[in-house]
């Protein structure tokens, strides 16, 4: 039997870093420019995916988000799907990864599961107690900064 959560979750992973796995030792030009007739780029699809990722778990975990100034009611038409030349490759991968970090919280929240990936959590491998321990002395600490 399987946790179709952890499958969904890593079959998302694993897709998202194929994806970012495209841009890998191609020039700016090969990943910005239009392959198709409506203008599909490598580039494009990472920055609409940004999009798409923030609005969809933002919407279905009734998340509170921000949006990259791509996805606003404003924006020029199909601007999702192409970098301009004063957006770097770092700052849209960035934006992804950032819409990953979303998602990490959310699964956290879910069910607790948290990390990089079910065999490299990424994290410190300690017990319950020691979270438990390690996030009251955050919460104290914040509560002290707080009273000045």
């Amino acid at each position: 039997m399987t946790d179709p959560k952890a499958d969904l979750h890593h079959y998302l992973q694993a897709a998202r870093d194929a994806l970012l796995w495209k841009l890998d030792g191609l020039s700016e030009y090969d990943i910005r420019r239009p392959m198709t007739p409506t203008g599909t780029n490598l580039l494009g699809l990472v920055k609409h995916l940004t999009g798409v990722e923030i609005g969809y778990f933002g919407k279905t975990f009734g998340r509170s988000v921000e949006y990259p100034p791509w996805v606003t009611d404003h924006a020029e038409d199909n601007v999702d799907m192409w970098a301009t030349p004063g957006e770097s490759r770092e700052y849209i991968v960035g934006q992804y990864r950032t819409a990953w970090a979303h998602a990490d919280i959310v699964r956290e929240l879910v069910d607790g599961t948290v990390g990089l990936r079910a065999d490299n959590t990424n994290l410190p491998a300690e017990d319950r107690m020691w979270w438990e321990t390690y996030r009251t002395r955050l919460e104290r600490a914040a509560r002290e900064a707080d009273r000045g």
